[in-house]
């Protein structure tokens, strides 16, 4: 009888080895519309992609049925030494940081380690903002959905006008919870919250990470601070197609590479953000009612607004836009740095979806080209 079960285990072992070896050795991968195209027409549009917007390297997978069918790293890590990208290769993920941020808080909030509905002013306030009390409003659902009123970056976006402050001070946009306003300020503080609330530094987050988000879900490769990985394998960004040789993905003054940026530190590849996204799908990783807490429609994305005008997103869930189709709905979400771009975009319902990382700044237009390509619309 032991024999028996040992041999039918051994059965399974197979048929399952050869099912994912036919998913990657298949020579077609399917549109959003279940469409078939080749993986070398695919392989071709990339590279005349590549050569027409001069983007030095890539990382790409596609995901169909809720399993990558394609994962290809092309082109340059550093034009100028002609190292290439390969599949060890760390990309910049930019703003592609944020919806995998939102996960790691969704898990918190299951441990009770945050209240979502609860002000972020009640778990630690913040000197900086005390310019403006209309701040105590904002809560985690608020930061996750960019609703909080903030700006984008108090160093970085153009002040109003109406206000006498200098640079660097803070201010606020709008009432929390009134519209859409994107934020990596938003995230920062509520990284800081997650930080306190788990007695961690913000150096130390990254373990965390690891613990409840990294390793549970089998991604090898995701780092939000400096690891010794990325000395070998990080890639270089481009600026015109030249070189720029620096060291970590921030123009903030207080941001360096053992500071956890939930907004904009994530160093991976397509193959092992793919691995989250295939997780978003199923839900794995997550109770059932934070899931749909996660990804239902939350903040309504203004027609004014070039989010809607350009991209079609006309809601914020938890970490990412939403997106609606004729026949379909892609949650999505881009990032860009000054020498990096990213963008991604994935169906529950199809368990479709796709991630791309560049090292210059031609994603959105590869993007554009993407879509039309697989006829997204």
């Amino acid at each position: 009888m032991n024999k028996y079960i040992t041999f039918l285990f051994s059965l399974f072992i197979f048929f399952i080895s050869c099912n994912e070896k036919n998913k990657t050795t298949q020579k077609t991968i399917k549109s959003l519309t279940n469409s078939s195209i080749t993986k070398a027409d695919f392989t071709a549009f990339l590279e005349k992609q590549m050569d027409s917007l001069q983007i030095p390297g890539i990382s790409i997978a596609i995901i169909n049925n809720g399993q990558v069918v394609y994962n290809k790293n092309l082109g340059f890590s550093n034009t100028l030494t002609g190292d290439k990208v390969d599949e060890h290769s760390m990309f910049e993920a930019a703003s592609l940081s944020k919806p995998v941020f939102a996960y790691l808080v969704m898990k918190l909030s299951e441990r009770g380690a945050i209240e979502m509905s609860r002000p972020l002013h009640f778990y630690l306030p913040q000197p900086s903002m005390e310019i403006d009390q209309r701040y105590k409003n904002v809560d985690a659902y608020r930061v996750l959905s960019h609703s909080t009123g903030f700006p984008n970056w108090r160093w970085h976006d153009k002040r109003p006008d109406s206000l006498d402050i200098k640079r660097g001070d803070f201010y606020m946009l709008q009432d929390p919870g009134q519209g859409f306003t994107y934020s990596g300020e938003g995230y920062d503080y509520l990284a800081r919250v997650i930080a306190s609330n788990t007695e961690h530094k913000m150096s130390e987050l990254d373990n965390l990470f690891e613990e409840l988000v990294q390793k549970p879900l089998g991604i090898e490769h995701m780092y939000y601070t400096w690891d010794e990985y990325l000395y070998e394998h990080k890639v270089y960004g481009h600026i015109d197609g030249k070189v720029n040789n620096r060291n970590w993905g921030s123009g903030l003054p207080y941001q360096n590479s053992y500071k956890f940026s939930p907004s904009g530190g994530l160093h991976t590849n397509a193959e092992n953000y793919a691995k989250f996204l295939i997780a978003m799908m199923n839900g794995k990783g997550l109770l059932p009612e934070t899931y749909k807490e996660m990804l239902k429609p939350r903040t309504v994305v203004e027609r004014s607004s070039n989010r809607y005008k350009e991209d079609g997103n006309t809601h914020w869930s938890l970490g990412f836009a939403i997106t609606p189709l004729k026949n379909d709905t892609l949650y999505n979400h881009g990032g860009t740095h000054t020498d990096f771009q990213s963008q991604t975009a994935f169906s529950k319902k199809s368990k479709w979806g796709y991630v791309f990382f560049v090292n210059c700044k031609k994603g959105d237009e590869l993007n554009q080209s993407l879509k039309q390509f697989f006829n997204i619309q």
